[in-house]
């Protein structure tokens, strides 16, 4: 009960923070961060280590928002996960949920958290084995490209954007809806957490560094919205 307290209390507290949104006062909120998921299994849950900083910069200068501009780590058991009103999540490999971290991340989500997973490659097959542990009455269905979370601020008629090219297949955006409610966006064939890192990292040209991090944008905006 007292981890449900806690999402419960930050959610409005970042709500309010973001202006551009609503019409309520704004609410400092630089202590709130996005959160990494850090899991077991092998899967190098730290790649990308630039990219929630800079959405989180990106937000705050597009959609008003007052993130801190570092992250936290947070582990899948830990009762720290309700400290994050938004996860991020990915990797190249293996993902393993022990029974007690999935009901921990289960109930994260049922409290009102959001989950970002994005297949930076090699993810897909293990990330689907573990989801099926946390929601095992769920499946992940494909969203359609009129989906309200691609059409937030930022417009994408297509779907989500090809940030990087792997297997030459089209992105695409999937989730798991809990009492009609998105808990889950998985973003792959994508790389969106690529996109986000520093212009260095991955030498990116500069509109395509802009489409992430606006879909980025679009997801954080959405899950605080709906």
């Amino acid at each position: 009960m007292l981890q449900k307290m806690l999402l419960v209390f930050l959610l409005p507290l970042c709500l309010l923070g973001m202006s551009s949104w609503t019409d309520a006062p704004r609410v400092e909120t630089a202590n709130l961060r996005l959160g990494l998921l850090k899991y077991n299994g092998g899967g190098d849950w730290y790649s990308n280590p630039t990219a929630l900083p800079n959405l989180a910069a990106f937000c705050n200068d597009q959609l008003g928002t007052r993130f801190a501009t570092d992250y936290g780590t947070v582990e899948v058991g830990s009762a720290e996960l309700f400290n994050y009103p938004w996860i991020h999540m990915t990797g190249h490999g293996n993902v393993v949920f022990n029974a007690g971290e999935a009901e921990n991340l289960r109930n994260y989500l049922i409290a009102g958290g959001f989950l970002h997973i994005d297949d930076n490659y090699g993810m897909d097959p293990y990330v689907r084995v573990a989801l099926q542990q946390v929601f095992p009455e769920l499946s992940l269905v494909e969203l359609p490209f009129d989906h309200p979370v691609y059409h937030q601020t930022f417009d994408f008629n297509n779907g989500l954007p090809k940030i990087h090219e792997h297997d030459g297949e089209s992105p695409q955006g999937y989730g798991l809806f809990y009492e009609d409610r998105l808990v889950v966006f998985y973003s792959f064939q994508c790389d969106l957490g690529d996109g986000w890192e520093d212009e260095s990292v991955h030498k990116d040209p500069p509109e395509i560094r802009r489409a992430a991090l606006e879909m980025g944008a679009n997801l954080i905006e959405f899950a605080f919205e709906q």
